[in-house]
């Protein structure tokens, strides 16, 4: 934090970099282009790992193969990306994962050559390339495997600055802007996660599109986590998504109507349709909206398959 707090009274604009997976490739193509990099590797205590204490230095491998890890959790977790990011990437980097948009997700001279976007305008203050004519409001998606299954078993954000510390539940930590993207403040940075006592009551799985079964973001991904109740009905049920918006994610409304009226494999369908129209993907990944749209029922349903079996 002395760092921090010395660049920021100096008005030098920083990164911290965690595994530097996604923030190093960035810089590489000149989306970020701040002159520091503050390495968070030799903080040992953002490395510990529990099942109810996940720090932001644990690493995707780490937390994907502990036996302390939720399995939902633990299989978001193995999905994501190839062996040798796992091992590099962090669960701090995951959640606070830059958003994607095939607009500017390109080498800087890509980008130039087509002119410029909101999110990477280069003081042009260029119009959104996926909704035209406005440059109020980035689209750019959010990709990471992580939150979702973090939110639906009710997770709790820390986070840490020169100014003090603040924590927050998962869902409030996200801003529905591609460029915001979460609450964070300058010189501010996730410390760790917390999971309330009780989430090995919670079953369920995670489900994802993608183009290939590695390294590859998700185009969509769906959580679907519950408590098993009598005669096969569940007594809670919790629904999140990822890859379809500019935040992950948590689907109360739809959850509690399935809920509420709970009919085994119809109200699996109705879940799925629900969901299927809740979520507001746009052209700015490979697979077309329609298409991720599609595929959110069928996810959310191939996620159920134990729930209605149970």
């Amino acid at each position: 934090m002395e760092i921090s707090s010395e660049l920021s009274e100096s008005g030098e604009d920083f990164d911290w970099v965690a595994g530097g997976t996604d923030l190093l490739p960035n810089y590489k193509w000149h989306i970020n282009v701040k002159r520091n990099v503050i390495s968070l590797s030799s903080i040992s205590e953002l490395t510990k790992l529990s099942g109810n204490h996940i720090g932001s230095m644990v690493r995707i491998h780490k937390l994907a193969s502990d036996q302390s890890t939720h399995p939902v959790l633990a299989k978001a977790a193995k999905s994501i990306a190839s062996v040798l990011i796992r091992r590099s990437g962090t669960v701090g980097g995951n959640i606070c994962l830059d958003t994607r948009c095939f607009w500017i997700n390109q080498s800087e001279t890509w980008r130039e050559s087509i002119d410029w976007c909101h999110k990477c305008d280069c003081g042009t203050e260029a119009d959104c390339r996926v909704i035209p004519n406005q440059n109020t409001l980035c689209v750019a998606t959010y990709q990471a495997d992580l939150a979702p299954v973090l939110l639906c078993l009710d997770a709790e954000i820390h986070l840490a600055s020169p100014r003090g510390n603040r924590s927050m539940p998962l869902n409030d930590f996200f801003q529905l802007d591609g460029m915001t993207r979460n609450v964070l403040k300058e010189g501010e940075m996730v410390t760790h996660v917390t999971i309330p006592d009780g989430s090995e009551d919670w079953c369920g799985d995670y489900q994802k599109l993608s183009q290939r079964d590695s390294w590859d973001f998700p185009e969509a991904g769906v959580a679907v986590l519950w408590k098993c109740g009598q005669d096969g009905r569940p007594a809670d049920l919790r629904v999140a998504t990822t890859g379809l918006e500019s935040v992950p994610s948590l689907h109360i409304e739809q959850s509690e109507n399935a809920l509420s009226d709970w009919n085994g494999e119809d109200s699996v369908d109705e879940l799925a349709e629900s969901i299927r129209k809740a979520v507001k993907p746009v052209q700015n990944t490979w697979f077309s909206p329609p298409y991720r749209r599609k595929m959110v029922k069928v996810l959310t349903k191939r996620a159920c398959r134990d729930l209605v079996v149970s």
